[in-house]
């Protein structure tokens, strides 16, 4: 019978990293993200910016 010797498996350490969103944006684990129907993923903190230069939106303020 062979005995693997602990002292010498390589740690795995998990990576705090989930992926990276439409602005080239890291995600981690717990952030807040938005996916799109096309399976686009934003960020909470780019999603103005996503609905400005991607979706085309116009800011406007209601008088």
């Amino acid at each position: 019978m062979q005995v693997e010797n602990s002292m010498t498996r390589p740690v795995r350490l998990k990576s705090p990293h989930w992926g990276i969103d439409a602005f080239n944006d890291e995600i981690l684990y717990g952030d807040v993200i938005y996916e799109f129907p096309d399976g686009e993923i934003v960020l909470e903190e780019n999603i103005h910016q996503y609905l400005i230069q991607v979706l085309g939106a116009t800011r406007k303020i209601a008088e």
